[in-house]
């Protein structure tokens, strides 16, 4: 097996790199995942895949006052008319985004999703990561090339990827990408794209619509993922599976083995609406009467993580994320508060914090090429492929280890990014 170094590594990179002004640490191996973790991965992609066609029909039967109403209130808070409009047609019943990518957590206990990226990027850097070690002779979950054929299989005619400005970060890692197509890909400005015949790439937040100019044209032709679908953009998805009133609703819907697997691996989270809870009832779990008790709740009793749902330019990207038990007491207060106001056209959730398990991995100092251990944290991210025929496919899967004194894991200049083995 071939060694990889740090200079070996740093040649073989594009010249653009993959993100803009971004850089991490360097690895010389993959992460190496046990059996029981390489099974999970593989078979994880279709019930997700089914949650999330789950999503649409309980929206959409709430929106059709099949279901309780209230569910499509929330979903559609503070969005346009017109995107609400878009997502109910009869025509996009069913339509669900075609890269499916989980953030799991690595957890004593196993992995725990912590949201579902409907925008997610990583692909073209997952792409040569996998490629790279590939070349090394490692053997790769989802193959030298899986990143670059489950992204073909979405588009076998070709498409256009659209990047907007505020997602501009990730243009050098899509350029990369086209590149290594089969078939007639191109990369475009998604402020500036005007619509054609072609299939297209959406890599852009619907937050954003309003500096797009062919959004609205880009969403009535349909031909486009992941859709025009605000709903699928919502965090909040994760905290509704464990609402006690839609339990029954869920359980008729996914079929038992997918409705387990998703028990296992969704972490317990509420939405923080501030309407007022009868007296004789309480949060289901945190044993208080209101999201005020919440705001008082101790450092102890506030291992509790607070997230702003979606259709927000904080809702991406790590931004907008508070962990309970790692801010002074004032911020939480001052956080949870926010969080109430912004019920009605930005909604916040809260999850369970789920402690991640201590891991070792190998990296380069950047300074002088040595190998060094890092006793860290670590974040799976398998990117899922649905392909035409809803075939799902697992293309690879990237892991962030960051330092074990960093509470939130993410892409950071301190952080290994390498692809699983």
């Amino acid at each position: 097996m071939a060694g990889l170094t740090l200079d070996s590594l740093r040649k073989a990179a594009p010249e653009a790199g993959f993100f803009a002004d971004r850089q991490w640490l360097w690895s010389p191996e993959p992460f190496q995942l046990t059996k029981g973790q390489r099974k999970t991965l593989l078979g994880l992609g279709h019930p997700l895949h089914r949650f999330q066609q789950t999503c649409d029909e309980i929206y959409q039967g709430s929106a059709s006052g099949k279901l309780p109403g209230w569910i499509a209130r929330l979903l559609d808070a503070g969005k346009p008319d017109w995107l609400i409009a878009e997502q109910r047609k009869a025509s996009r019943r069913g339509v669900t985004p075609r890269v499916i990518r989980p953030d799991l957590l690595l957890t004593e206990e196993g992995f725990v999703a912590s949201e579902l990226d409907g925008v997610p990027g990583g692909i073209g850097t997952l792409g040569w990561l996998s490629r790279t070690y590939a070349a090394a002779g490692f053997e790769i979950l989802g193959g030298a090339e899986g990143m670059m054929e489950g992204f073909t299989s979405l588009f076998p005619e070709g498409a256009d990827i659209l990047v907007s400005e505020e997602s501009g970060d990730y243009r050098p890692e899509m350029d990369w990408l086209v590149k290594q197509l089969k078939g007639d890909f191109a990369v475009h400005q998604a402020e500036d794209w005007q619509l054609g015949e072609r299939d297209a790439y959406r890599f852009f937040e619907l937050f954003d619509w309003e500096n797009i100019s062919s959004v609205r044209e880009l969403a009535e032709a349909g031909k486009m993922t992941p859709p025009c679908k605000p709903h699928f953009e919502e965090k909040m998805w994760l905290s509704l599976f464990w609402n006690p009133s839609l339990r029954k609703i869920w359980e008729q819907m996914l079929r038992g083995s997918h409705f387990r697997r998703m028990q296992e691996v969704i972490p317990y989270g509420w939405v923080v609406d501030p309407s007022e809870i009868p007296p004789h009832a309480a949060l289901p779990r945190l044993d208080v009467s209101s999201w005020d008790d919440v705001a008082e709740f101790s450092q102890k009793d506030r291992r509790l993580v607070l997230k702003v749902s979606g259709f927000n330019e904080l809702a991406w990207g790590s931004r907008g994320v508070i962990m309970g038990h790692d801010v002074s007491a004032d911020e939480w207060r001052r956080s949870i508060e926010t969080a109430k106001e912004q019920f009605a056209s930005s909604p916040w959730v809260v999850q369970e914090f789920q402690e991640t398990k201590l891991v070792e991995h190998p990296y380069f100092d950047p300074e002088t090429g040595e190998k060094k251990l890092m006793v860290g944290r670590a974040r799976l991210c398998p990117y899922y492929f649905v392909d035409g025929e809803g075939k799902t496919t697992l293309g690879g899967c990237l892991a962030t280890i960051v330092p074990a004194d960093k509470k939130k894991i993410h892409g950071m200049r301190d952080g290994v990014l390498v692809p699983c083995v």
